[in-house]
């Protein structure tokens, strides 16, 4: 066996040896890294040249872009200032909303004085007149009684008139009003003020030495219908009215 092995080693059929010359590492990549920037740069060019010849130029891509981005950056800051000028438009608009409102109040207000100056004017335009007609130390002027906005309340509206004669003289006093109303087919009589409710009792006290516009509101239960008013008015410390007249609903 060992023959045979010797035999084939150093007989012709043995394998055949190469010889190399050693080449260092370093030379080998300073050989490699040229060849391969030349290929990548090659392959670079013919990628450049693929996208001309498809019409896509890169620089012309690139400036496009840069346009693209400082377009965006100008729109961006101009949808900011449009964002901060509709603000400011939303808040002035809402300041000249809220100056609107007043100046309807105040309008409305106007208004209503306006109405009841007239009817001031036109009281004391009558008021020889009537003082002529009632002789009597106190007068009650331009009685009436309304529906007020809200279902089952009512105001009581008049004028205190004292004579030529006590005019001088301050009046003291309280009034009342007794409402003959109708409810479910059966009469029905409330006073107002209520004498359990100390406000009310307050709200009806008169002091006064020429004149006093009385406005009065009071309410009714749901279902009831006011058939008659009758103002009472009491002069301080004395039980009888000292002037009583009656009013319908008008």
């Amino acid at each position: 066996m060992r023959f045979r092995k010797l035999e084939r080693r150093f007989s012709i059929s043995a394998q055949r040896l190469s010889v190399r010359p050693h080449i260092p590492w370093y030379i080998r990549w300073a050989i490699a890294i040229p060849i391969l920037l030349a290929l990548g740069g090659i392959v670079w060019w013919a990628y450049d040249s693929g996208l001309e010849l498809a019409g896509f130029h890169r620089g012309q891509a690139v400036k496009e872009l840069d346009g693209l981005r400082e377009n965006v950056s100008i729109l961006q800051e101009e949808n900011a200032k449009l964002s901060s000028q509709a603000a400011s438009f939303e808040r002035q608009a809402q300041m000249e909303h809220s100056a609107n409102l007043e100046i309807v109040n105040q309008i409305k207000l106007l208004s209503d004085e306006n109405v009841r100056l007239e009817e001031n004017v036109s009281f004391f335009q009558n008021l020889p007149l009537a003082q002529g007609e009632n002789e009597s130390d106190l007068s009650i002027l331009r009685l009436k009684v309304e529906r007020d906005s809200l279902p089952g309340e009512y105001f009581c509206k008049m004028i205190l008139v004292q004579s030529v004669k006590q005019r001088g003289k301050a009046f003291q006093g309280n009034m009342q009003l007794i409402v003959n109303a109708e409810q479910g087919g059966r009469k029905v009589v409330l006073q107002f003020p209520s004498e359990k409710v100390e406000q009310e009792v307050a709200a009806y006290q008169l002091n006064f030495k020429y004149y006093q516009v009385i406005d009065r509101s009071f309410k009714l239960s749901p279902g009831m219908t006011i058939e008659s008013v009758q103002v009472r008015v009491f002069e301080r410390g004395v039980r009888e009215p000292k002037v009583v007249q009656s009013v319908g609903l008008s």
